[in-house]
């Protein structure tokens, strides 16, 4: 086949001296190019075109296939036929990510495209029933690296693996170190900032979200905020590899630190197990703890959270969601027992469930504990503790939040 005819395929500079200058891509038939764009959308379209771009990848082209029609046409490596379909599905106007694919994977596209002048129509015809029947053999996409994968997990693994799994891939080259530097807490960032000169911080800030840069600097010293401000002109001409290797120095602080062995907080951890014990314990326990370490104690009581409490740390619109967590019987055992000390924290309690849930329940509810009778002191404690028990599900869930939490 003459390489200056209109079926030839220039796939080097030398080539395609011979041929005239860029001209329109072909069209493909409106049926071709609609399936086409809908495959360049589907999921793991971008993997099936990051694949054809390294498949065959290191040959040129060579031999000749049979197409559709029956014609012999050029054999195409995968950055060719790549680059085909890039060209027609932004001819067509179809939105592309590429930006998503490694930099190296996008610079090699765009040289192929820029190699590449004439493609005969049944070439094109060819390419575009290829990718198309590929993708519809599709049954399953795998994308994004480690961090795509942590997050279809979910919560599904441990902490402790999660960022386990991404302190190995960061040692690996793998992601980059800022996504982890984003997720990391404030009270693990500002430490490792302080210790930083204001032109490294400037950079650190500059590389985070606007919300938490801004918490970052607002919890900082007047003096120290001023200094970073002072050196955010400076970051102006900083060079992309310095900016890489401050990430990486960064991350690898974060990941060297000793990891807690419990998520939440002393105070909180013991506030949640006093929530489940005898309320004349609790009260003992709390006396003594004041007098052997009173900034404990504090803590401790902000983080206990009782049948008394709920008028005031629990939003009225989520009472009726509460109730629904609760066996009748138990509600009503609950009831009745603080209903009988209208005047104590309980009683009070008692009023703000009936005052936001449906008149109607509710007065079938005061029925029920009028004819229920006096309630033993032990009955009457686990059936509080079952209605708390039934909020700290919810709140653990996220399903509902404290008043004093949301405020």
């Amino acid at each position: 086949m003459p390489q200056n005819s209109p079926t030839a395929l220039a796939a080097s500079p030398g080539d395609s001296a011979l041929l005239p200058g860029p001209l329109p891509a072909p069209a493909a038939p409106p049926a071709l190019a609609r399936s086409a764009q809908a495959a360049a959308v589907a999921p793991g379209s971008g993997h099936r075109m990051a694949a054809m771009t390294h498949q065959g990848s290191d040959s040129s082209p060579g031999g000749l296939s049979t197409g559709p029609g029956g014609r012999r046409i050029p054999a195409l490596t995968g950055r060719q036929k790549a680059a085909i379909l890039v060209r027609l599905l932004l001819e067509e106007g179809a939105e592309l990510p590429l930006s998503a694919l490694p930099e190296e994977m996008q610079t090699s596209l765009t040289e192929q495209i820029a190699a590449l002048r004439l493609v005969d129509r049944e070439t094109l015809h060819s390419v575009v029933r290829e990718f198309v029947e590929t993708l519809e053999q599709v049954g399953l996409s795998f994308s994004g690296g480690i961090e795509a994968a942590l997050d279809r997990l979910g919560d599904r693994l441990s902490p402790a693996a999660a960022e386990r799994l991404r302190r190995t891939a960061r040692a690996r080259g793998a992601g980059s170190p800022w996504d982890g530097i984003a997720q990391a807490q404030d009270e693990d960032l500002l430490p490792l900032l302080a210790q930083e000169g204001a032109e490294v911080s400037a950079v650190v800030l500059s590389k985070l979200n606007t919300a938490k840069a801004a918490g970052l600097l607002g919890q900082m010293p007047g003096d120290r905020a001023r200094r970073i401000a002072c050196a955010m002109p400076l970051t102006e001409s900083i060079a992309p590899r310095v900016v890489a290797r401050i990430g990486a120095s960064l991350a690898r602080q974060l990941d060297e630190r000793p990891r807690p062995a419990f998520a939440a907080s002393p105070g909180e951890r013991f506030g949640a197990i006093l929530n489940a014990v005898p309320s004349d314990q609790r009260d003992s326990l709390l006396r003594d703890l004041e007098g052997d370490d009173a900034g404990f104690a504090q803590d401790v009581r902000r983080n206990i959270f009782t049948f008394a409490h709920i008028p005031e740390r629990i939003n009225p619109r989520d009472v009726p969601r509460i109730l629904r967590e609760v066996a009748q019987d138990e509600l009503i055992t609950a009831l009745a027992a603080a209903l009988s000390a209208p005047d104590s924290p309980e009683g009070a309690a008692a009023e703000f469930l009936l005052a936001n849930m449906s008149q109607r329940l509710a007065g079938a509810l005061r029925d029920e504990v009028e004819g229920m009778g006096p309630v033993k002191a032990k009955n009457a404690e686990a059936a509080q503790n079952t209605v708390v028990a039934a909020i700290r599900t919810l709140l653990d869930d996220g399903t509902i939040a404290l008043a004093d939490d949301a405020a």
